[in-house]
């Protein structure tokens, strides 16, 4: 998972940890998320700590990018 700090499609960078992506997620060819291989991740989620870009899928990608429009609203509370 990646440590707080973007989503796609803003200026925010998440930076994601290697010891916990595989090999495949860290190159780029399966989604940091979800790990699906197929359609190839085209999305940047955010970096590696060497700078290397991470994607994700279309759909993680949009998930992220809702998640991150909506950090900065308070969440409500149900009794």
């Amino acid at each position: 998972m990646p440590r707080l700090g973007a989503a796609a499609d803003t200026t925010d960078i998440y930076t994601f940890e290697p010891e916990v992506l595989s090999t495949a997620q860290c190159m780029g060819d399966a989604c940091a998320i979800c790990h699906v291989r197929w359609p190839r991740p085209r999305h940047a989620l955010g970096a590696l700590p060497d700078g290397s870009e991470v994607y994700g899928c279309a759909e993680c990608a949009g998930i992220a990018a809702a998640h991150d429009a909506h950090a900065g609203e308070p969440e409500l509370a149900a009794r």
